[in-house]
C-alpha cells in the first residue's frame, strides 16, 4: 500500500490539520498531525523549499 496517494483512508475526504507555516509563520491546514519535532510549512513556502533543491 503506497501512502499520499488517492484520497486518504477509505475514500473519504482527508482529516485537515491546523499548524503554522515555520517559514513565513502563517496558519495553514496539512493533511497530517504535525508532531512538533520537524518544522510544517505552508502549500506556498512548502513549493519554494521544493523548487530550490532544498
Amino acid at each position: 500500500m503506497a501512502f499520499g496517494q488517492g484520497s486518504g483512508y477509505g475514500g473519504g475526504p482527508r482529516e485537515m490539520h491546523k499548524a503554522t507555516c515555520a517559514d513565513c509563520n502563517k496558519e495553514c491546514e496539512v493533511p497530517f498531525k504535525p508532531s512538533g519535532d520537524r518544522p510544517v510549512y505552508c502549500k506556498e513556502c512548502f513549493s519554494k523549499r521544493k523548487d530550490s533543491g532544498r
